[in-house]
């Protein structure tokens, strides 16, 4: 046998040799496409590394920015870091909570520890930093201390239109106004990316919050509010509560002061509200010129209705109004009835919460029992409690043709939807703006008129409720009124919470003295800026001599 033949091996001596080769071969290449899928995988379907970096520098979605109706930014996002931590990766939780403690001094340094000695993974330090804050936090190199990107809401405008605009919270989130509606009921109306643009004039805005200001410190009041609407469009182009707040520091002033009361108060009204119970009479069929019995009070039981200066003889519907009559005012109720009543006020808006963008809507308070009682009361304002808003919406109505027009914060686009409908004839509309006029020309809203541009209104002065009965001394005094009067383009209602007399006013502070003067100062500044052309008309007597009549005849009136 050769050497070659010795070492040569039989076939069934190198199959198992020859399979466990093969074996291991297959089993690297199965990991290896394993590996290539994957790879496959993730360079088809996964962002890169840069990408990934690109998503986190891109920050947090942001709210749209809000603007006036002519483009002034009344809320925008500013970007801002935020220091935190991750507990975990903090080596030395004493000397990072003592280090952060010098560059923010008003944390507590228990507290702080307490937090970086926790299990959880994130913890906020403290939000909303300066950029020199991040500067010396950075510097100070502490294991376990980032920075996160946020996004801070600012209101350029501080307090202006506050109660309109909203707030937000330290999430961004809106927790009143407009900022709300963004996050609720305008979630699905709002583009990506556009602004909110209010029907508000940041102009008029202004007007209506200094002179209410002025008003509210002269007469010692508590409060007051100011709504301006476009009685063609619904529009609301001014709408001011005070006392009020700026959303950039909330937590600044009493909560109380977020309080909506143009909106969210119901109040009752008083004699403005007669002009809801003319107008009621006038769309029936009674004309102007049809009496009523004012001669003697109304009793009712141990209660009487009294007029304030009373005429002592029948009065006209005219008369009524001019001289706001609380008896002649109940008896036209009583020819209505309570059907009529409810019913008319119904399709007037006065009995259900305005249907607007603004979360903060009061629901009407009217009686269980409406009786006859009810009706007499409320024909004068009293036993019903409404909205400035409800006001100054059913007062549109009257004015504009007889359309109410469902108010909006939002501008309105020429040929958008103004949800109207017809509750008044065009006759009726037409009597009314008439009688608005006669007030101011000769009834108790005379100091509400302007030179150039004639207003039309009624006055109101209402004692507000208390556990049972009303305190005769704490006043809503008021003034609801449209101009120019003889073609109304503007509804306008000033109201002046618990107002008190002065020696001017010879201690007067009803709403003739207080919500009428500044009517007429804020349409007198207003009105040039909203385009309104002026009007030469005689009876606007310039200041004078028939300014000192008119306050002699205004004292007998109001005595």
């Amino acid at each position: 046998m050769t050497e070659d033949a010795r070492i040569r091996r039989k076939p069934e001596q190198v199959d198992p040799v020859r399979g466990r080769v093969i074996f291991c071969a297959a089993m690297f290449a199965g990991v290896f496409l394993l590996l290539a899928g994957r790879m496959a995988q993730i360079a088809l379907f996964s962002p890169s590394t840069a990408q990934a970096s690109s998503f986190a520098e891109a920050g947090p979605v942001g709210r749209p920015d809000i603007l006036d109706r002519n483009g002034v930014l009344l809320a925008t996002d500013l970007q801002v870091a935020s220091v935190y931590a991750d507990p975990r990766d903090v080596w030395d939780p004493e000397e990072t909570a003592r280090a952060l403690v010098t560059v923010f001094p008003e944390l507590d340094e228990e507290v702080l520890l307490a937090k970086l000695k926790a299990k959880t993974g994130f913890v906020w330090i403290k939000r909303d930093i300066t950029p020199r804050q991040h500067a010396a936090v950075h510097d100070l190199g502490l294991p376990g201390i980032d920075f996160r990107q946020e996004l801070k809401r600012v209101y350029p405008n501080g307090r202006a239109a506050a109660h309109v605009v909203g707030f937000v919270d330290v999430d961004n989130k809106g927790l009143g106004g407009i900022e709300r509606a963004i996050d609720t009921t305008l979630a699905d109306k709002v583009a990506h990316g556009e602004p909110v643009r209010l029907s508000i004039d940041l102009r008029v805005q202004h007007v209506v919050e200094d002179e209410l200001a002025a008003t509210i410190q002269t007469f010692s009041a508590i409060g007051g509010t100011g709504v301006v609407v476009d009685v063609k469009t619904g529009e609301v182009i001014a709408m001011v509560s005070l006392p009020d707040f700026d959303p950039n520091h909330v937590a600044a002033d009493p909560a109380e002061n977020r309080f909506n009361r143009a909106t969210l108060g119901v109040y009752e009204m008083g004699s403005t509200f007669k002009s809801f119970n003319t107008a009621m009479a006038l769309d029936a069929g009674v004309t102007s010129r049809d009496m009523f019995d004012a001669r003697a009070p109304i009793r009712i039981g141990r209660f009487s209705i009294r007029d304030y200066h009373p005429m002592g003889r029948a009065l006209s519907v005219e008369e009524i109004f001019e001289h706001s009559s609380n008896i002649g005012s109940a008896n036209m109720a009583r020819r209505m009835g309570t059907e009529r009543q409810k019913q008319f006020l119904a399709d007037m808006g006065q009995l259900a919460p305005v249907v607007m963008e603004l979360p903060e809507r009061g629901a009407p308070l009217s009686p269980r029992n409406w009786g006859e009682v009810e009706l007499m009361t409320i024909a004068f304002g009293h036993g019903i409690a409404v909205s400035p808003m409800h006001v100054v919406a059913g007062v549109t109505a009257m004015a504009n043709g007889g359309m109410y027009i469902q108010p909006t914060m939002l501008k309105r686009e020429a040929g958008a939807d103004l949800h109207e409908r017809r509750v008044l004839k065009p006759e009726t509309s037409k009597e009314m703006n008439r009688l608005f006029r006669l007030v101011v020309e000769k009834g108790t809203a005379r100091k509400a008129d302007v030179p150039g541009y004639p207003v039309g209104g009624k006055t109101g002065t209402a004692e507000k409720s208390k556990a049972g009965g009303y305190a005769r001394k704490a006043l809503l005094s008021s003034f609801i009124g449209v101009f120019p009067a003889d073609a109304p383009e503007y509804a306008i209602l000033i109201i002046i919470d618990e107002p008190k007399g002065t020696k001017e006013t010879a201690g007067y502070a009803t709403g003739g003295w207080t919500a009428a003067p500044a009517t007429s100062r804020i349409v007198a500044r207003i009105a040039p800026m909203l385009g309104v052309e002026p009007r030469l008309d005689p009876r606007n007597q310039p200041p004078g001599i028939a300014d000192k009549n008119s306050d002699a005849i205004q004292m007998a009136q109001d005595h």
